[in-house]
C-alpha cells in the first residue's frame, strides 16, 4: 500500500500534536498534583489550628445537621459531635448537652440568623457541668456554603468567665473595703489626710477637720490649712516632698495646737507611688511624759540601787554589761573602764576569775557555760558562792522580759560569822544553862515545858523523864504541888505564869518547899512569846537578910538618935557659948579694967572662936532642919542685882584684905528671883566665904547671873586650890562632910557650908551641882525658878 506524503505530513503532524499535548497534559496534572499535596498540606495545617484554637467553629445547616470537630462534642460533654442540632439538648441524666433553656435560646438565635442573616452573641451552660460556652452566630457565606446555613463560633469561657466573677467579686470587695477604708478614716480620733502629686491637700478627715478649729472639711481643702506649723523653716509640703522623692516613710516629731491646747505629735508622710502622699498624726504627748516619767523612774531606780549594799549589775539581750551599782563595783573591784567599754558577760567573768572574785572550779569554761544559762532560764536562780579570800555571796540571777539578766551579790559574810557565832552562842548558853545556880525554865506560848536546866529538876525533885515529855504548864504545876510546904500555894505560881504568857508582865514570889528549902521565884515574858521561869534558892540568905534588916533598923535608929543629939546639942551649946561671948566682950570694953596687949590678943581671939562656933552651930542646926525637912522659908521678890551687890559689900573688907578680884556678869534679863533671902544669903554666903578664905590671896572670883528658860542661873566660881574628888562627889550626894590635910586642904576646912548651902537651894526647887579640880579652882553652879 502505498501512502502518499501528504498523508504522511498529516500523520507525522498529528503524531506530534498529540505528543505535545500528552506532555502539556503530563505537566498539567504534576502541577494540580502539586497544587492538591500544598492545599492538602494547608487544610491539615489549617485544621490543626482550629483543633488548637480556643474558638471552634460550628455550622448549622437549615435542616439543623451539624459539621465541626470532634472537640465540640466533648466541649458539649459528650463523646462526639451528633449529627443534628436538636440532639444537643440535654436529655436526663445519661447525657450532657445544652440545658433546656439555653438550647432554646441557641435555637431562636440560629434561626433568626438563617433568616435575617443577622449576627449574635449568647452563652449557654453545659448541663451537668460548670462549662460555660459563648456563642457568636453569623449567616455563612452563600458561596462557600449555600442553603442559609448559620456558622457558629464557640468559645470554652469558663475559665474566663470565672476570673470575670472573681474580679466581679474582687471588685465589690475592693468597693466594700473602700468604703470601710474610708469609714474608718473618718472615724478615726487621729488626725489623716491625703496630697495628690502636686501635694496639694484633697482628702482630710473629721479629726483633721476638729484639730485646725473648723468644722467643714470642705473649707479645710479649700484654703489648704497645713496641721502643723512650720518646721526649722520648713512647710509640711516640702516634708512630704521629701517622702515622695525618696519613697520612703518619713517621720518627724513636732509640737501643734490641737483643739486649742499645746500637744506633742509625732506627724507621718506615706508615699503612695506616684498617685500622692497620704499622712496622718499620732498624739504622743502621753507616750511622751510616759517616757519622761520611765526615764525618771530609771534614775531614780538606779539612784536606789547605788544605795544598796547588795551589789547589783544589769546585762542586755546581747549580754553587754548596761549597769553596775557602787557595791557591785567595790565588791568585785570593777575598774571604771570595763563599764566604759559595755564589757559581755563571759568577759566580765574572765575577769572576776582573774581577780580571785569567783568560787574555783575544776572545769571554768564549763562553769560559765552554765551560768549563760542564766539568760534563758524562765525563773530566777540563786547560788551560794564561797570565794577564796573566805566570802560568803548569795547570788540571784533574775532574767529580764527583753533577754536581759539582772545579778543580785549580797555579801553574806556577816551572816555566816554571825551564824556561826549564834551555834557557838547556843552551845555556850545549854553550858552556862546547866550550870547556873538558878532553877530555869522556859515556857512555850501553847503552855508546854520547852526548855529546862539540870537544877530545874534537882530542885523540884521531879523526874527527868516527866520533864523530857514536855508537859503543859497545868500537868506541870499538879506534879510541881506536891513539893509545896503549902501545896495550895501552887495557883500563885500558875497565876505568875499566866500573866507573863497572856498579859506579857513581869511578876514574882516566893515559895518553900517540903525540904525546908526557900526559893525566890519569877516569869519573866520573853521577846519571842516565851515566858522565861526562873527559881532561886535563898535558904542561905533569909538570916543575912533576917540580919541585915535588924542592922538597918538599928541604924536608922542611930541616925534618929544622932539628929536630936545634934539639935539638942545645937541649943545645949548657945547658952554658955553666949555667956563666954559676953564676958569676953565685957573685957574687951575695959570693964573689969585695962589690959595687957596680950591680954587684948586672947580677948580677940576668944570672940573670934565665939563667933565662928556659933556660926557653926546655927549651920548645923539649919542642916538638921533642911535634912528633915523642917527648914522654914519666907519667899519674896528680890532683884537679883541688888542681892548680889549686897553680899559683896558685906564682904568687901574681906575681899580687900585678900586683895581678891571679883568679877561680876549680870545679864540685863536677869530680874527679880522668889527666894527667902535671908536663907539664900546664908546659902551664897557659905559658897563666897569659902573662896575668899580658902583661894590665897590675890585670887580671882567670878560671878555670873543670867536667865535659862525659866529659871536664873547663877555661877560662882574661883581659881582656888580646889577640892579632892570625894570631897566633891559627898557634897554633891547631899553628904556633909569635911576635908583633911592629907586630901590636899592643909587648913582642913568644913565642907558643912556646902552642904547647907545645897540643902537651901534644893528646899527653893532649884539645882545645885559643884564642880572642883586640885590646882586648878571651884565652880558652884546654882539654877533658881523664876
Amino acid at each position: 500500500m502505498t501512502v502518499s506524503s501528504t498523508a504522511l505530513i498529516g500523520l507525522i503532524a498529528l503524531f506530534a500534536l498529540w505528543f505535545v499535548a500528552a506532555g502539556w497534559a503530563v505537566l498539567t496534572g504534576l502541577s494540580m498534583r502539586s497544587q492538591a499535596r500544598t492545599l492538602q498540606r494547608r487544610s491539615k495545617r489549617l485544621t490543626r489550628l482550629l483543633d488548637e484554637s480556643p474558638t471552634q467553629p460550628l455550622l448549622v445547616r437549615s435542616d439543623g445537621r451539624l459539621e465541626g470537630s470532634e472537640r465540640l462534642g466533648r466541649w458539649f460533654g459528650l463523646d462526639a459531635l451528633p449529627a443534628y442540632f436538636s440532639e444537643l439538648l440535654d436529655e436526663g441524666a445519661q447525657g450532657q448537652g445544652i440545658k433546656d433553656d439555653d438550647h432554646k435560646a441557641l435555637d431562636e438565635a440560629i434561626r433568626a440568623t438563617q433568616r435575617s442573616g443577622s449576627g449574635f452573641s449568647l452563652e449557654v451552660r453545659v448541663a451537668r457541668s460548670s462549662r460555660r460556652l459563648l456563642i457568636k452566630g453569623q449567616l455563612s457565606d452563600p458561596a462557600t456554603m449555600p442553603g442559609n446555613a448559620a456558622l457558629l463560633w464557640i468559645y470554652d469561657a469558663t475559665a474566663s468567665q470565672e476570673q470575670i466573677e472573681q474580679l466581679g467579686h474582687d471588685a465589690d470587695e475592693a468597693r466594700r473595703a473602700f468604703q470601710a477604708l474610708s469609714g474608718l478614716i473618718e472615724a478615726a480620733p487621729m488626725p489623716m489626710w491625703y496630697r495628690t502629686s502636686d501635694l496639694k491637700l484633697t482628702l482630710v478627715n473629721s479629726a483633721y477637720v476638729r484639730a485646725v478649729g473648723h468644722s467643714e472639711a470642705d473649707a479645710v481643702i479649700a484654703q489648704a490649712i497645713e496641721l502643723v506649723e512650720p518646721l526649722d523653716g520648713r512647710s509640711a509640703q516640702a516634708f512630704a516632698a521629701d517622702a515622695a522623692e525618696s519613697g520612703e516613710i518619713q517621720r518627724r516629731t513636732v509640737s501643734a495646737t490641737v483643739d486649742g491646747g499645746r500637744r506633742t505629735l509625732e506627724i507621718v508622710d506615706v508615699p503612695i507611688g506616684n498617685n500622692g502622699i497620704a499622712g496622718y498624726a499620732i498624739d504622743v504627748q502621753d507616750l511622751q511624759s510616759a517616757r519622761n516619767a520611765l526615764h525618771r523612774f530609771r534614775e531614780a531606780q538606779r539612784d536606789m540601787l547605788d544605795s544598796l549594799s547588795a551589789g547589783v549589775v544589769q546585762f542586755n539581750a546581747d549580754r553587754s554589761l548596761i549597769f553596775s551599782n557602787q557595791s557591785f563595783q567595790r565588791l568585785f573591784a570593777i575598774r571604771q573602764q570595763w563599764i566604759a567599754d559595755d564589757i559581755e558577760f563571759d568577759r566580765l567573768l574572765d575577769r572576776m576569775r582573774e581577780g580571785g572574785k569567783l568560787p574555783e572550779t575544776r572545769d571554768f569554761p564549763a562553769w560559765r557555760l552554765e551560768r549563760r544559762q542564766w539568760f534563758h532560764n524562765a525563773d530566777a536562780s540563786e547560788e551560794n558562792w564561797l570565794l577564796g579570800d573566805g566570802t560568803h555571796l548569795r547570788v540571784i540571777a533574775q532574767p529580764m522580759p527583753d533577754g536581759g539578766l539582772v545579778l543580785f551579790f549580797e555579801d553574806r559574810s556577816k551572816e555566816v560569822e554571825l551564824a556561826s557565832a549564834r551555834d557557838t552562842l547556843l552551845r555556850v548558853r545549854t553550858a552556862m544553862f546547866d550550870n547556873l545556880f538558878e532553877a530555869l525554865a522556859v515556857f512555850a506560848p501553847d503552855g508546854k515545858l520547852h526548855l529546862w536546866n539540870r537544877r530545874f529538876g534537882e530542885s523540884w525533885q521531879v523526874e527527868e523523864e516527866i520533864l523530857a515529855a514536855h508537859p503543859r504548864v497545868d500537868e506541870l504545876l499538879k506534879v510541881l504541888a506536891k513539893r509545896l510546904k503549902r501545896p495550895a500555894r501552887i495557883s500563885e505560881v500558875r497565876d505568875v505564869i499566866r500573866s507573863a504568857s497572856v498579859e506579857r508582865k513581869q511578876k514574882a514570889g516566893r515559895l518553900r518547899l517540903t525540904n525546908d528549902r526557900h526559893f525566890e521565884y519569877a516569869a519573866i515574858p520573853l521577846p519571842d512569846g516565851n515566858v522565861l521561869f526562873t527559881m532561886l534558892d535563898i535558904s542561905d540568905s533569909q538570916n543575912i537578910e533576917s540580919a541585915l534588916r535588924e542592922r538597918n533598923e538599928a541604924l536608922v535608929s542611930a541616925e534618929r538618935i544622932k539628929s536630936e543629939f545634934l539639935a539638942n546639942m545645937s541649943y545645949e551649946f548657945r547658952t554658955p557659948l553666949t555667956s563666954i561671948g559676953g564676958f569676953a566682950e565685957m573685957l574687951a570694953q575695959g570693964l573689969a579694967g585695962p589690959l595687957t596687949s596680950d591680954a587684948e590678943e586672947y580677948v580677940d581671939a576668944i570672940l573670934k572662936s565665939v563667933e565662928r562656933l556659933s556660926k557653926q552651930i546655927n549651920t548645923v542646926l539649919d542642916l538638921s532642919q533642911s535634912e528633915a525637912g523642917t527648914l522654914p522659908l519666907s519667899l519674896q521678890s528680890v532683884p537679883i542685882k541688888t542681892f548680889l551687890a549686897d553680899m559683896l559689900a558685906e564682904r568687901e573688907a574681906r575681899i580687900e584684905h585678900h586683895g581678891h578680884h571679883v568679877a561680876v556678869t549680870i545679864a540685863h534679863d536677869a530680874g527679880d528671883v522668889a527666894i527667902d533671902r535671908q536663907r539664900m544669903a546664908q546659902a551664897i554666903g557659905h559658897v563666897l566665904d569659902n573662896s575668899i578664905e580658902h583661894i590665897g590671896d590675890r585670887g580671882r572670883i567670878v560671878i555670873d547671873a543670867r536667865r535659862q528658860a525659866q529659871a536664873l542661873r547663877l555661877i560662882l566660881s574661883d581659881d582656888g586650890p580646889g577640892m579632892v574628888a570625894s570631897l566633891v562627889a559627898s557634897i554633891n550626894d547631899g553628904i556633909a562632910a569635911s576635908t583633911d590635910a592629907k586630901e590636899g586642904d592643909s587648913k582642913g576646912r568644913t565642907a558643912l557650908g556646902l552642904a547647907l548651902a545645897r540643902e537651901i537651894v534644893l528646899a527653893h526647887g532649884g539645882q545645885f551641882e559643884l564642880a572642883s579640880q586640885l590646882d586648878v579652882g571651884t565652880m558652884v553652879t546654882i539654877v533658881l525658878p523664876q
